[in-house]
């Protein structure tokens, strides 16, 4: 069995012989005028090889640096345009022709250890003189020297330049750094020293300490005013009072007035009225004595009274300015252990509030310490970059007086002469023969692989597999009469090899469609591909097996073929073809040599075929036809030319694509089966036509039928 891919070589050889063979003799003929080429002039290789090298004295690391980056070199930097348009301007030599016929072998490094197995750089010059050679040569090993050169003092320039750049910001960070540190330090640090060194922990147990002292003393004071109140019978505030009016004199002076007066008025009140002149006015000096106490007291207890107003009658007064000198000392004690009192109390409220600030502040020393830390630490981190800036920097100005090139001359150039093979014309034209057959083939196989269509039936199989279409069958090429070369070739012999063919197709449509499968559209997706021939022989399968069978010919944009069929076709038809469609018994034909087969021809080609088409008279057809016949064929119109077969669609119950090798276009089958599986149109299946398939026809079948046997392989269906 041919392989696929021979099987498409050979179509793509059938068609595209003539332009491979072209391009064959054009090999052929480029390869003769190869071969008579007269020899080349002699020419001559110079040769020399650089080797890196070290700087004789390195006090820097910087510079073993550069030295180390210098070894390496590449081909694009040694060989570049610039060394090499300068080296020819030199010698007079074309920069393309000098870059063409130089040579450069770098050296290779181990793949295991990663060292250079070979410190040298092998350099191999071709010229037709030998004088300029070794000159073209030496001038490269030189401009090369001079590139390394110039690379590692760049390399250094750079270095050094970067440094010079970064140093002020560096300096600038480390100072602000140094100065944050400072500002902190100023304000923090005495606490935290004084944290770390316990006087903090100290403060706060004196404070706690001072506080049990000044509560002890206060349980004193109050213990000692307890008692004199217990003794004088009076409040701390009474006792103030009395003391103060007690000891002023004036009140003691306005109290004896009184008492004096008083004294008068109880003498002579045995003898006078109330009314009498005398006990009037004795009555109106002690009332004004009375009020001058009054006042007395006011000024004594308040300053004048504004600051604390004497409270109560004058009998209160003198009741409480009545203290003998033993009753005021205890009071003026009393007086002293309260405001002694109050003064600890105060102390305490402040010691406690000093306890509470050494607690927060001795809270916060961590966070503090932290802080000083961080701020430490980004102080020493920056000093380390500006101070390793500082060394690269002298140890980049150092290496000045250390860098050279990394390349120095290991040999010097020498000249060899080239010795060239003398030419063979048999083998430049055999290999120029054995190119042109390569040349030719591919060509020939790429035209063909560029024209987009199925070369053989696998190539159809396999795209109805991946897109999980199912096959319905691969009917072989079919011979037509010679007399009648545009005839579709029918199988009307009972005994035709090709009708089994068929019978496979209509049974695998019968098993998937089911037994609600009446209605059959038969389509492609262009022209030539044998839709209608598939239309036509698949009637005639059903036929044969007792169906009762019509087709239709729908494609109204085409004449009919139902001459194939012995049947002629209405002329008038043309003229209304609903007229037409609508008298079933006038449109419907028998086709004569095959009993159960009818056939309705078009009567096209009609300008509005898609009005006809979706016509009440085309459903009233269809429908009473579903009744009448056991299976309907509709033969329609290529999808690729209009869309009268997705007009007539629903009145069928399933659609099959008819493919073709050669014919079919692979992007317009995928877009087709696309188009009918996401619409959901019914589509059953698809079959190969014209499937290289060898089929052997009986003599007498021959004999009997239209066509010969030797026909079988020379034609094709083209309907």
């Amino acid at each position: 069995m041919t392989p696929p891919i021979v099987k498409r070589y050979l179509i793509a050889f059938d068609k595209y012989k003539w332009i491979g063979l072209a391009s064959f003799a054009l090999v052929v003929a480029g390869s003769t005028i190869v071969a008579m080429q007269p020899d080349p002039p002699t020419s001559y290789i110079a040769s020399g090889a650089l080797s890196y090298s070290g700087p004789p004295v390195s006090f820097s690391a910087t510079g073993n640096e550069i030295q180390q980056q210098g070894k390496e070199l590449n081909e694009d930097v040694l060989l570049s345009n610039q060394i090499i348009a300068g080296v020819a301007e030199k010698v007079g030599v074309k920069p393309k022709q000098l870059g063409a016929s130089l040579a450069l072998t770098l050296p290779k490094k181990s793949a295991k250890s990663g060292e250079l197995e070979s410190p040298f750089f092998e350099l191999k010059y071709v010229d037709t003189d030998a004088r300029r050679a070794i000159q073209v040569l030496t001038e490269l090993m030189q401009a090369m020297i001079k590139v390394s050169s110039d690379i590692n003092t760049g390399r250094l320039q750079a270095i050094i330049q970067k440094i010079n750049d970064r140093t002020p910001q560096a300096k600038r960070e480390l100072q602000i750094a140094e100065k944050k540190l400072e500002q902190y330090d100023r304000i923090e640090r005495t606490a935290i020293l004084a944290a770390e060194n316990g006087s903090l922990l100290s403060a706060i147990t004196a404070s706690q300490n001072l506080q049990r002292q000044i509560q002890l003393t206060i349980s004193g004071v109050d213990g000692q005013v307890r008692s004199l109140q217990n003794k004088l019978g009076l409040s701390v505030g009474q006792a103030y009072v009395s003391s103060a009016l007690s000891a002023d004199p004036i009140i003691g002076n306005l109290r004896s007035q009184i008492y004096q007066t008083e004294s008068q008025i109880a003498v002579l009140r045995k003898d006078l009225r109330p009314e009498h002149p005398t006990m009037v006015q004795l009555m109106r000096q002690k009332q004004a004595t009375e009020e001058l106490l009054q006042q007395r007291a006011a000024e004594v207890l308040g300053g004048g009274g504004t600051a604390a107003p004497l409270q109560g009658s004058v009998a209160g007064i003198r009741t409480q300015s009545s203290l003998d000198p033993t009753r005021q000392q205890l009071a003026n004690q009393m007086v002293a252990l309260q405001t002694q009192r109050e003064t600890l109390q105060q102390q305490l409220a402040q010691e406690i509030q000093q306890e509470a600030l050494l607690r927060r502040e001795y809270s916060l020393i961590p966070n503090k310490q932290l802080e000083r830390s961080r701020l430490e630490q980004e102080v020493g981190l920056k000093k380390g970059i500006y101070d390793q800036m500082q060394a690269k920097l002298t140890d980049a100005k150092t290496a000045e007086a250390e860098t050279t090139s990394s390349l120095n001359i290991a040999r010097r150039p020498a000249v060899t002469v080239d010795p060239k093979p003398p030419k063979s014309v048999p083998i430049t034209l055999a290999v120029g023969g054995f190119l042109g057959v390569l040349v030719g083939g591919g060509v020939i196989f790429l035209l063909g692989a560029l024209e987009g269509t199925f070369k053989t039936k696998e190539d159809i199989r396999e795209s109805l597999k991946q897109r999980e279409v199912a096959l319905l069958g691969e009917l072989p090429l079919m011979p037509v009469d010679d007399l009648e070369p545009d005839a579709v070739p029918v199988v009307f012999s009972q005994d035709s090899p090709y009708l089994e063919f068929y019978e496979k197709f209509r049974s695998n449509m019968r098993r998937i469609g089911g037994k609600n499968l009446k209605v059959v559209l038969v389509t492609s997706t262009g022209s030539l591909e044998g839709k209608t021939a598939s239309a036509y022989n698949l009637g005639v399968a059903s036929a044969r097996a007792g169906k009762r069978t019509l087709i239709i010919e729908t494609d109204l944009r085409s004449p009919s073929r139902c001459t194939s069929l012995k049947v002629i076709p209405d002329s008038e038809a043309t003229i209304e073809p609903l007229r037409y469609y609508a008298n079933l018994s006038e449109c419907i034909r028998l086709v004569p040599d095959i009993a159960n087969l009818y056939i309705l021809p078009s009567p096209g080609p009609v300008r509005q075929s898609a009005a006809i088409l979706e016509s009440s008279e085309m459903r009233r057809l269809l429908e009473d036809v579903r009744e009448r016949f056991d299976l309907v064929i509709l033969d329609t119109s290529p999808l690729s030319t209009s869309n009268d077969p997705l007009l007539i669609q629903p009145y069928s119950d399933g659609i099959v694509l008819v493919a073709r090798p050669n014919y079919t276009q692979e992007n317009m089958l995928a877009e087709a089966i696309d188009q009918l599986v996401e619409s959901e149109l019914g589509l059953l299946g698809a079959i190969i036509n014209g499937a290289d398939i060898i089929v052997s026809v009986p003599e007498e079948v021959a004999r009997s039928s239209t066509f010969s046997s030797e026909e079988v392989s020379a034609s094709a269906n083209k309907n």
